[in-house]
């Protein structure tokens, strides 16, 4: 980690809800917030009691901007989105918190721990020891500012679905990396070759630092970029100039875990990205848009094999 991302300031926005509100919370946090939303439960859950949780009790859900020249307009949106959100769900007014990044990863460390996901996958915090079982997949993450950390649902439904979908030496294109904990999972399940790509340059690095960290280097290469029809990402990500597109090359297995709308946006690019005969799992999205996202897949010839939810 650098000087200077030590020294990086960001502001915490947190809501205390429950049910379906946070899942229209998360929706909105993860459009405007660096990475994806932060999920709190009140207690240490496996991930099938995380949605038992979500519905039965408070949980507190995060997200995190970094405090630069963007940050008071993308907050204005934020308050804006639940303003109306309110009018809709019982949400309370959001605190905010300007923290540090190591303040940020010490307060998590609270809250993050080992969560085991589908048959053989276990997510472990980089500080903890643990001794793997037989056929265990172990994926170690130190938690970068807010990207996921597998207690997302749709990140468990991912890591569950490529249990069975990664083939062994196996071509992978993990689509909105994040953490890098799916591009990280799919070379462990053996696949032979993986691009991890994210438009968003501190999920890059977060991304690079944690593939590095669990041994995965020389099967998984991070790319900052995105996929046609993919450019409008929640902030303006591009370094310099236009965001890099992947315009090239074809995986076996294509994970595309993101906002509803651009997947839908993506849905050539998917296409064309996939080999024939491959698969894409794809999710991110809440119930009520799944009809929109299956239609456009549908009309690229795609058909649906299995779904969770």
């Amino acid at each position: 980690m650098s000087h200077d991302q030590v020294k990086m300031r960001w502001l915490e926005i947190s809501v205390a809800t429950d049910g379906e509100a946070a899942e229209a919370v998360v929706e909105l946090f993860n459009r405007y917030g660096h990475g994806q939303a932060v999920i709190e439960t009140p207690l240490d859950c496996f991930e099938h009691e995380v949605e038992e949780a979500m519905q039965a009790s408070s949980v507190i859900v995060k997200t995190y901007l970094p405090l630069d020249v963007s940050s008071d307009e993308v907050r204005r949106r934020l308050e804006e989105g639940l303003w109306h959100l309110s009018r809709l769900y019982p949400i309370p007014a959001p605190e905010f918190r300007e923290l540090d990044e190591a303040s940020w990863s010490e307060a998590w460390k609270k809250q993050y721990h080992r969560l085991r996901i589908g048959r053989r996958t276990v997510i472990v915090p980089a500080w903890e020891s643990y001794e793997p079982g037989a056929g265990e997949v172990v994926i170690r993450l130190e938690p970068g500012m807010a990207f996921g950390t597998g207690l997302h649902p749709t990140t468990r439904l991912c890591l569950e679905a490529m249990e069975t979908a990664v083939a062994p030496g196996s071509s992978v294109l993990d689509v909105g990396t994040g953490s890098g904990v799916l591009a990280i999972a799919a070379a462990l399940l053996a696949a032979g070759s993986v691009v991890a790509l994210d438009a968003d340059p501190v999920a890059v690095h977060v991304a690079t630092e944690n593939v590095a960290a669990n041994g995965v280097a020389a099967q998984v290469e991070v790319r900052h970029g995105s996929l046609p029809g993919g450019e409008a990402v929640p902030l303006s990500f591009a370094v310099d100039g236009a965001l890099p597109l992947l315009q090239a090359d074809q995986f076996d297995l294509v994970v595309v875990n993101i906002l509803a709308p651009v997947i839908t946006g993506m849905a050539p690019a998917l296409t064309a990205r996939t080999r024939p005969g491959g698969s894409l799992i794809a999710a991110g999205l809440i119930l009520d848009q799944e009809p929109v996202v299956a239609d456009a897949l549908q009309r690229q010839g795609w058909k649906i094999a299995g779904r969770s939810q």
